[in-house]
Protein backbone atom coordinates (compact mmCIF):
# COMPACT_ATOMS: atom_id res chain seq x y z
CA UNK A 1 0.00 0.00 0.00
CA UNK A 2 1.48 3.28 -0.87
CA UNK A 3 1.78 6.40 1.57
CA UNK A 4 -1.51 7.95 -0.10
CA UNK A 5 -3.50 5.01 0.20
CA UNK A 6 -2.44 4.71 3.77
CA UNK A 7 -3.24 8.14 4.88
CA UNK A 8 -6.84 7.58 2.82
CA UNK A 9 -7.84 4.44 4.49
CA UNK A 10 -6.54 6.38 7.84
CA UNK A 11 -8.78 9.53 7.33
CA UNK A 12 -11.85 7.07 6.54
CA UNK A 13 -11.21 5.23 9.82
CA UNK A 14 -11.32 8.08 11.86
CA UNK A 15 -14.15 9.78 9.91
CA UNK A 16 -16.01 6.89 10.77
CA UNK A 17 -15.04 7.28 14.84
CA UNK A 18 -16.39 10.50 14.49
CA UNK A 19 -19.69 10.08 12.68
CA UNK A 20 -20.09 7.29 15.58
CA UNK A 21 -19.53 9.40 18.44
CA UNK A 22 -22.31 12.43 17.23
CA UNK A 23 -24.81 9.78 15.46
CA UNK A 24 -28.36 10.36 16.21
CA UNK A 25 -31.01 7.90 15.19
CA UNK A 26 -33.86 9.10 13.44
CA UNK A 27 -36.14 7.86 16.22
CA UNK A 28 -34.72 10.07 18.81
CA UNK A 29 -34.47 7.43 21.09
CA UNK A 30 -31.22 6.90 22.82
CA UNK A 31 -31.59 3.10 22.56
CA UNK A 32 -31.33 3.36 18.86
CA UNK A 33 -28.57 5.89 19.13
CA UNK A 34 -26.68 3.86 20.86
CA UNK A 35 -27.18 0.51 19.34
CA UNK A 36 -26.59 2.53 15.92
CA UNK A 37 -23.92 4.04 17.10
CA UNK A 38 -22.46 0.48 18.39
CA UNK A 39 -23.03 -0.87 14.57
CA UNK A 40 -20.94 1.74 12.90
CA UNK A 41 -18.22 1.08 14.59
CA UNK A 42 -18.60 -3.00 15.09
CA UNK A 43 -18.93 -2.77 11.33
CA UNK A 44 -15.93 -0.16 10.62
CA UNK A 45 -13.39 -2.74 12.99
CA UNK A 46 -14.94 -6.34 11.19
CA UNK A 47 -14.06 -4.65 7.72
CA UNK A 48 -11.01 -2.91 8.32
CA UNK A 49 -9.47 -5.77 9.74
CA UNK A 50 -11.11 -8.31 7.46
CA UNK A 51 -9.30 -5.86 4.48
CA UNK A 52 -6.38 -5.03 6.57
CA UNK A 53 -3.89 -7.67 4.61
CA UNK A 54 -4.96 -6.17 0.92
CA UNK A 55 -1.70 -4.81 -1.24
CA UNK A 56 -3.33 -4.16 -4.75
CA UNK A 57 -3.83 -1.12 -5.29
CA UNK A 58 -7.34 -1.55 -7.65
CA UNK A 59 -8.66 -4.20 -4.39
CA UNK A 60 -8.11 -0.93 -1.75
CA UNK A 61 -9.56 1.62 -4.52
CA UNK A 62 -12.44 -0.60 -4.11
CA UNK A 63 -12.62 -0.92 -0.57
CA UNK A 64 -12.12 2.73 -0.24
CA UNK A 65 -14.79 3.92 -2.67
CA UNK A 66 -17.04 1.54 -0.70
CA UNK A 67 -16.45 2.74 2.25
CA UNK A 68 -17.10 6.63 0.99
CA UNK A 69 -20.21 5.08 -1.11
CA UNK A 70 -21.26 3.44 2.59
CA UNK A 71 -20.52 6.87 4.48
CA UNK A 72 -22.50 9.53 2.24
CA UNK A 73 -25.61 7.13 1.82
CA UNK A 74 -25.85 6.49 5.57
CA UNK A 75 -25.35 10.35 6.65
CA UNK A 76 -28.02 10.93 3.41
CA UNK A 77 -30.40 8.38 4.84
CA UNK A 78 -30.05 8.94 8.33
CA UNK A 79 -29.74 5.10 8.02
CA UNK A 80 -26.13 3.22 9.15
CA UNK A 81 -27.23 0.01 7.93
CA UNK A 82 -26.47 -0.95 4.41
CA UNK A 83 -29.49 -0.73 1.75
CA UNK A 84 -30.74 -3.62 0.61
CA UNK A 85 -30.86 -4.85 -3.10
CA UNK A 86 -33.97 -6.53 -4.59
CA UNK A 87 -33.31 -9.10 -7.00
CA UNK A 88 -35.11 -11.87 -7.36
CA UNK A 89 -33.19 -15.13 -7.99
CA UNK A 90 -33.55 -15.77 -11.21
CA UNK A 91 -34.28 -12.13 -12.42
CA UNK A 92 -31.70 -11.23 -14.57
CA UNK A 93 -32.36 -11.81 -17.79
CA UNK A 94 -29.38 -13.99 -19.75
CA UNK A 95 -29.49 -15.66 -23.39
CA UNK A 96 -31.27 -18.62 -23.89
CA UNK A 97 -30.12 -21.95 -22.26
CA UNK A 98 -27.56 -19.83 -19.83
CA UNK A 99 -27.46 -21.59 -16.01
CA UNK A 100 -27.28 -21.02 -12.31
CA UNK A 101 -23.89 -19.80 -12.96
CA UNK A 102 -24.26 -17.37 -15.32
CA UNK A 103 -27.15 -15.51 -13.11
CA UNK A 104 -24.60 -15.83 -10.17
CA UNK A 105 -21.95 -13.78 -12.28
CA UNK A 106 -24.61 -11.32 -13.39
CA UNK A 107 -25.66 -11.02 -9.52
CA UNK A 108 -22.45 -10.21 -8.31
CA UNK A 109 -21.97 -7.55 -10.94
CA UNK A 110 -25.36 -6.36 -10.59
CA UNK A 111 -24.04 -5.87 -6.44
CA UNK A 112 -23.82 -1.74 -6.03
CA UNK A 113 -20.54 -0.18 -4.82
CA UNK A 114 -21.61 0.21 -1.31
CA UNK A 115 -22.58 -3.75 -0.62
CA UNK A 116 -19.38 -5.26 -2.39
CA UNK A 117 -18.06 -6.44 1.23
CA UNK A 118 -21.43 -7.87 2.38
CA UNK A 119 -21.70 -11.75 1.96
CA UNK A 120 -24.30 -12.91 -0.76
CA UNK A 121 -27.50 -14.18 1.69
Amino acid sequence: MNKHAAFEVLSLYRRIFRIARSWQAQSALQHDTDSERSYIVQEARTLFRQNQQLTEQESIKKCIDECNARIEMGLHYRNPYPRPTYLPPMGLATQKGRKLRTQQKLRKQAKPVYLQSQDET
